[in-house]
């Protein structure tokens, strides 16, 4: 759903704000991946369908199955774009298990091919059709990424535990969005998506590090369940009486976990530092022992 941002001159804006503050309503702000272009293609299997009515059983039975084809390939090119959003969007990422974009683009020559059938039956019109549109939807929306990015040096094992504590924090995070919507409150839905980017930003640094988990993962964990029943608590409690004793807890309590979450987040990045230092300094000293003379700057 659309989202209207206010100002100095809506509404509800308020003449004394800063223009930071209207600012502030674009920090996390994400672009849809899929797009208009990827939805549209649900639209073919429509009026094939239909157009197939009046043409016989085994024509219809053509049609419905093609429809079916090129309604699942429509389906995997939507996965598959989330999917590609969410590997660009990290500097560690496992390539996909399944390669989304491209089983969509085999299943649409496939479903196109079966259409073509049912006008000019044979093997050379449908087939070049197919490979027209598979190489059509190729040339549009690209292939997945094949390869693990950022996984060098990096333990698997602990990885999947990453994975599934990130996957649970996702959770609530999607949770606490939902029951906001029911405050109807902009300025505390605004204020809950800044916690959110912050508390994003933690679980990038675990993810970039699975050494971290061990430190965070009370707040991955423990910390947003909670944040998650007080919020579903405050948008049961403020739709029904607009209480604004609850709504000022609320914002307080929205504060304090934004600066807990990123004062971990820099604790983290602090210690990884510490820790490279320690690498470091461990290095030249054998190398000094090995008779070879370092530099003396850290890095």
């Amino acid at each position: 759903m659309a989202q209207r941002f206010g100002g100095k001159y809506s509404p509800d804006g308020t003449t004394d704000a800063p223009a930071s503050q209207d600012r502030s309503a674009y920090q996390g702000a994400q672009v849809n991946p899929v797009g208009a272009r990827a939805n549209i293609l649900f639209v073919p299997a429509i009026p094939m369908v239909f157009l197939a009515l009046n043409d016989g059983a085994v024509n219809l039975a053509l049609a419905l199955v093609a429809a079916g084809i090129l309604t699942l390939a429509a389906w995997l090119l939507r996965g598959g774009l989330v999917a590609e959003a969410a590997y660009v969007s990290r500097k560690v990422a496992r390539r996909p298990a399944i390669p989304r974009k491209l089983f969509s683009s085999v299943l649409t020559g496939i479903g196109i091919a079966m259409a073509a059938y049912r006008n000019e039956p044979g093997l050379v019109a449908p087939i070049l059709f197919g490979v027209a549109a598979s190489g059509l939807h190729l040339a549009a929306f690209g292939i997945d990424h094949l390869q693990d990015k950022g996984m060098e040096g990096i333990d698997t094992f602990q990885q999947d535990r990453v994975a599934r504590v990130v996957d649970e924090a996702e959770t609530h995070l999607a949770a606490m969005t939902d029951a906001m919507k029911r405050a109807e409150d902009r300025q505390m839905a605004l204020k809950l998506e800044k916690f959110q980017a912050t508390a994003r930003d933690l679980i990038r640094t675990v993810e970039e590090d699975p050494r971290d988990l061990t430190a965070a993962r009370k707040y991955l964990g423990v910390y947003l369940m909670g944040a998650r029943d007080a919020t579903i608590k405050f948008a049961d409690i403020y739709s029904r009486t607009r209480d604004t004793q609850a709504r000022a807890d609320y914002s307080d309590l929205l504060d304090d976990l934004s600066d807990n979450f990123a004062a971990r987040t820099r604790k983290l990045l602090v210690d990884d530092r510490s820790d490279l230092n320690i690498e470091i300094d461990v290095l030249r000293d054998r190398l000094q022992r090995e008779g070879v003379r370092t530099p003396t700057n850290d890095i």
